[in-house]
């Protein structure tokens, strides 16, 4: 998509941001104190390279959740295509992303693309474990350590799903800023490809009179998405990093909008227990354990409409309010 590029819907833009392109091979060469090679040192000697392009943002920030499904993206494409191991590459569906752990380091130009590099760690009989380092400028922003399984049966059980108000009855971001004439709120209302229903409240304004370490979101995509499980995975990694830490601004009486607020993401992890279709209305329940030193720490557990935890996040964020 370029600049002069027809404008594409919210949901048609997410596509294409995942839609990653290979473009080829990247060596990974390593010598020792004595000058000979030691590649195998740190697990592996090449990496499959992938690029895909940027969302704007009225920041002008990369979205940090946009970092994350392209990097599941990633690595799934890698493992989807690696054949030869047990069932692995026979069949998309048999070996889903079921974790992934990163880190983010740098800040992205949403201006420019960015390319993501696969170390092939591993392919087991049951797990394939793979690298992602997310590069822009020649630096990592991004780095990711992911894990798939062979689908298998074992033990089950699962928290309830904590009681709140259906979707229908609570008033989406989108409808709380439509019409607004900003940057930012019109991007809210229009151009985010993922629906958000804030139960508590939406914090953009108002944090509401109880100063409490939790926070519920109902989301989904706004349009239908392709019957693609490594898509669907992403797609909630995507939405995974939305309202994540609110939690923590919420226990103490802060708005997205206050101006002393920094908040950035320092890290993520997520695990996917259960299959779930990203456009399916999904209950997002998150609380705060615990800040201190300039951090907070959320973790969040999502839930399908019928009660069933789908997969739990967990994210420590960068929460600085400056002192006038």
């Amino acid at each position: 998509m370029t600049d002069d590029s027809p404008a594409l819907s919210p949901i048609d833009d997410l596509l294409d941001v995942l839609d990653l392109k290979d473009v080829g091979t990247a060596q990974i060469s390593v010598t020792d104190v004595a000058g000979r090679d030691a590649a195998e040192s740190i697990g592996a000697s090449s990496a499959r390279v992938f690029e895909g392009r940027s969302q704007k943002m009225p920041h002008g920030r990369v979205f940090g959740g946009q970092v994350l499904a392209q990097c599941v993206m990633a690595a799934g494409l890698t493992v989807r295509g690696a054949g030869g191991v047990g069932d692995l590459g026979a069949d998309d569906t048999a070996r889903p992303i079921h974790s992934l752990h990163g880190y983010f380091m740098r800040p992205g130009d949403d201006t420019l693309p960015i390319r993501f590099a696969v170390e092939e760690m591993r392919d087991g009989n049951s797990f394939s474990t793979r690298r992602v380092h997310a590069v822009q400028k020649g630096a990592p922003i991004m780095s990711m350590v992911c894990s798939f399984q062979v689908r298998a049966g074992g033990l089950n059980h699962q928290d309830p799903a904590p009681q709140v108000p259906s979707p229908e009855d609570v008033r989406s971001l989108a409808e709380a800023f439509r019409g607004v004439d900003h940057p930012g709120a019109r991007h809210i209302a229009e151009a985010r490809p993922i629906e958000l229903r804030p139960v508590e409240g939406n914090l953009f304004v108002d944090a509401g009179p109880e100063q409490v370490a939790s926070n519920h979101v109902w989301m989904r995509a706004v349009d239908r998405l392709p019957d693609d499980p490594l898509l669907h995975a992403a797609v909630l990694a995507y939405a995974s990093d939305y309202s994540l830490l609110e939690p923590v601004l919420r226990r103490h009486g802060l708005v997205w909008t206050d101006r002393r607020l920094r908040v950035a993401s320092l890290d993520h992890s997520m695990w996917f227990h259960r299959d779930a279709r990203a456009d399916d209305w999904l209950l997002y329940a998150q609380e705060s354990p615990s800040a201190i030193s300039g951090r907070g720490l959320a973790i969040g557990h999502m839930f399908s409409r019928e009660g069933v935890l789908v997969a739990t996040t967990a994210q420590e964020g960068m929460v600085r309010v400056k002192q006038s």
